[in-house]
């Protein structure tokens, strides 16, 4: 996941000016977490005599706008900013984005064009549709909620969705995962921004993470199994997942599990999960081994043994394949802190 970034000086130096961009229809947590992350970092900076944030939420005319949940929220019509140097603009999501997009050419138009000049713009959850149809995200990777990552590649080939993403962060454009992860997103922000110890603050405030335990993932991967094909495998995922450490984890062995011939069982398990049964071993253990990396102080040797990867060298290709870190940065970054740095 791309979410790495310098830490900069513990403020702001000047007022940045956030948008928040409102239209009918929009998920109201997408918008409502971002701005709170936003407005507790004001009350911190505040507090340290540290220039603010300026936030608004604004739409094509202006106005109450009517959300998903049928709460309304007033916006400023976005001509109230024109000429003014945005620093920040949030776009939530909808669960009929496509429908939306259809009837927000004007909007679409606004935001390819305030983006050119704005320091950064960002999606919560499908908002990533707005940012693409915008051009925005042509050749770069990003996230959206799970179930629409296959959408948006679909209609816009050239964007890469990052499944396991909680928020990709390429070049100004940063991109989060559904609903609750533009909490996350904007956590991000504000620390790349205003440095971890404010970021500790708004965390410790509103009783979130600065970063969610589990750093890429969206959902686990017994949670994607069960998503995927229903109650078909779901007693074998289980016996996997209490099995790890075993190295008989063949297609065979799974095969006979379910009472099914290797070659049918394969055949099967592939069309029901979109996974070979070796890659979904593969992705069980991973997570296995991911949680021992984040809650436990095993040494890097014991938690590749323990989730049934042999050794230490082939836990770290593993680790390369699918997060792009090695075990021992993953741990470094997403550890406990009681836990200090393992190696």
């Amino acid at each position: 996941m791309s979410n790495k970034q310098h830490i900069p000086p513990n403020s702001l130096t000047q007022q940045r000016l956030v948008l928040f961009v409102a239209f009918p229809g929009m998920c109201m947590l997408d918008m409502a977490g971002p701005q709170t992350v936003f407005w507790s970092a004001c009350r911190w900076l505040a507090e340290r005599g540290s220039p603010e944030y300026i936030r608004h939420t604004v739409s094509l005319e202006g106005g109450l706008v009517q959300t998903l949940e049928g709460v309304p929220m007033h916006t400023r019509p976005l001509s109230d900013f024109a000429g003014q140097e945005i620093d920040t603009i949030i776009v939530p999501g909808s669960p009929h984005i496509e429908q939306v997009i259809e009837h927000s050419g004007l909007l679409i138009a606004w935001l390819r064009e305030a983006s050119k000049h704005a320091r950064r713009t960002a999606s919560v959850c499908s908002g990533a549709f707005m940012l693409a149809q915008a051009g925005l995200l042509d050749n770069k990777r990003a996230a959206t909620h799970w179930a629409m990552s296959d959408r948006l590649e679909q209609v816009h080939p050239s964007v890469t969705t990052d499944r396991d993403a909680i928020f990709v962060q390429q070049g100004n454009v940063w991109t989060s995962a559904g609903v609750t992860a533009g909490i996350d997103l904007s956590m991000a922000l504000v620390e790349a921004d205003c440095g971890r110890q404010l970021a500790l603050q708004v965390a410790r405030e509103l009783v979130v993470f600065v970063k969610r335990p589990g750093g890429q993932a969206q959902f686990s991967s017994l949670l994607q199994a069960q998503v995927q094909d229903g109650a078909a495998f779901d007693d074998l995922h289980l016996w996997i997942t209490d099995h790890l450490g075993s190295d008989g984890l063949t297609v065979d062995a799974l095969a006979a599990r379910v009472s099914m011939s290797p070659r049918n069982f394969a055949r099967v398990y592939k069309e029901k999960t979109g996974r070979t049964p070796a890659k979904a071993v593969e992705i069980f253990r991973l997570e296995a081994a991911r949680r021992l990396l984040e809650e436990s102080d095993k040494h890097i040797d014991q938690v590749a043994r323990q989730c049934g990867f042999g050794d230490e060298d082939r836990m770290r290709l593993t680790f390369q394949r699918n997060l792009g870190i090695s075990p021992s940065e993953y741990r470094n970054r997403f550890s406990s802190p009681s836990l200090g740095t393992l190696e």
